[in-house]
C-alpha cells in the first residue's frame, strides 16, 4: 500500500496516554490509513478525517474498559474497523473477529490487518445471522449499526452464556432501551445497563448499552 504517513493526523496527547509506547505507532498508522484510503473508498467521510482521533479512535478505545481480559470479541458491521480494529490495536490480549458483509470494507480491513501485522484479529465476510448456531463470543460489539431492538436479534444469539453485548450508543441510549422492551423480553435478556465508560487516557468517554442474557428459570 502507498505510504500515507504524511497524511496522518497528528496524534494528540490523549492518544499518547491511551496507547502503550509499543502500540501507539500502530494506532498512528491506522489513523493514517483511515484518513487516506478510508476516505478515498468512502468508508470515512472527508469531514471526519481531522477528528479521527477524538471522535472515533479514542471514543472506541474507551470501550476497552469494560471488555474482560483475553476475551473473544465479535464486532458486527465493522465497517472501517470501529471499534474492532481499535480494540485489536489497544488490547492485544483480545481475540477479535470483524464481521462485515460488504466486500470493499472487508478488503480494507484485511489490508489494515496485513499492514499492521495484527495477529489477534480476523475478518468474516457475512452477516451476523449467518453465524447463529455456529459461533459464540465473550463479547459482541457494534457501533452505529442499528437501533437496539434490531441489533439484539442479530447479536444476542452470538453472545456466550456468560458474555454480553456492548452496543456503542449516543444520547439516545436510554430511549433505545425503552423502545427495545419487547425484544429484550423475547430474547430473555437481563435488564440492560447504560454505562458511561472512560478510556485509558482518563478523559475520553463513550456511552455503552450492556446487555447480558437473563438468568434461566427453573
Amino acid at each position: 500500500m502507498a505510504d500515507v504517513s504524511r497524511e496522518t493526523p497528528y496524534a494528540p496527547e490523549l492518544a499518547r496516554r491511551a496507547f502503550s509506547s509499543e502500540r501507539l505507532p500502530l494506532a498512528e498508522r491506522y489513523v493514517g490509513l483511515l484518513a487516506s484510503h478510508g476516505v478515498e473508498r468512502g468508508l470515512v467521510g472527508p469531514r471526519e478525517a481531522p477528528r479521527l482521533w477524538e471522535r472515533h479512535v479514542l471514543n472506541c478505545l474507551a470501550l476497552s474498559s469494560v471488555v474482560p481480559s483475553t476475551a473473544t470479541v465479535a464486532d458486527l458491521g465493522s465497517g472501517a474497523g470501529l471499534p474492532g480494529l481499535v480494540l485489536a490495536i489497544g488490547r492485544p490480549d483480545l481475540r477479535i473477529t470483524l464481521v462485515e458483509p460488504l466486500q470493499r470494507r472487508v478488503t480494507f480491513l484485511d489490508e489494515v490487518i496485513g499492514t499492521l501485522s495484527l495477529d489477534n484479529v480476523v475478518t468474516v465476510r457475512g452477516r451476523a445471522e449467518e453465524l447463529h448456531g455456529r459461533e459464540t463470543y465473550d463479547v459482541v460489539t457494534a457501533r452505529a449499526l442499528a437501533p437496539l431492538g434490531r441489533l439484539l436479534t442479530w447479536a444476542m444469539p452470538l453472545v456466550a452464556s456468560h458474555g454480553a453485548l456492548l452496543a456503542m450508543k449516543g444520547s439516545t441510549a436510554a430511549d433505545e432501551v425503552a423502545a427495545a422492551g419487547a425484544q429484550l423480553r423475547k430474547l430473555r435478556c437481563a435488564t440492560p445497563e447504560v454505562l458511561t465508560v472512560i478510556g485509558p487516557d482518563g478523559s475520553s468517554t463513550a456511552t455503552v448499552v450492556r446487555v447480558a442474557h437473563g438468568q434461566p428459570h427453573g
